[in-house]
């Protein structure tokens, strides 16, 4: 099982920095070329606030996953911090939250998805069909549980699935 979460770490953590990677720089040259023609030629396209617009949502849910493989998900912890003995049951709790969050977010993302698909709704500026930009809240909720199952195992095992 740990060799197994092992790999599935090495794959996802490939998939999530490369894809962050890429689409914070070509937001970044998105908005370099808004900014060159804005104060060069005295011409503003539309198109790359929108595609940042796009960016800026994607690289938000991807990093979701991220948040939780880095533990930097947002919680309370004034509680675990006065009575220790209740450390281990409230990130049990917060571990059962983020995947009832992560399956809620896969189911209505697949539904949100067929409903693009129905309505064949597509973006304003560049025309990208919205079922395309809809996948990413499935894929925010597999990468989730795929990545709150890991923690889980550390939490329960007490070692950590990749060397630090």
């Amino acid at each position: 099982m740990r060799k197994t979460l092992y790999y599935l770490d090495k794959v996802l953590s490939f998939f999530e920095e490369w894809t962050l990677f890429l689409m914070v720089f070509a937001a970044l040259m998105g908005l370099f070329i808004t900014v060159v023609t804005r104060y060069t030629i005295t011409y503003t396209m539309t198109w790359p606030e929108e595609f940042v617009r796009q960016v800026i949502m994607y690289t938000t849910f991807i990093g979701c996953s991220v948040a939780v493989r880095n533990r930097a998900l947002i919680r309370i912890d004034a509680i675990p911090n006065l009575v220790k003995a209740l450390a281990k049951p409230l990130d049990f709790v917060n571990h059962v939250a983020v995947l009832a969050f992560a399956a809620f977010a896969t189911y209505y993302g697949i539904k949100l998805v067929g409903l693009q698909v129905m309505t064949g709704q597509v973006t304003t500026v560049m025309k990208i069909p919205q079922r395309y930009l809809y996948c990413v809240l499935p894929l925010m909720g597999i990468l989730m549980i795929l990545r709150q199952i890991q923690v889980l195992y550390e939490d329960i095992t007490g070692k950590p699935i990749a060397p630090k």
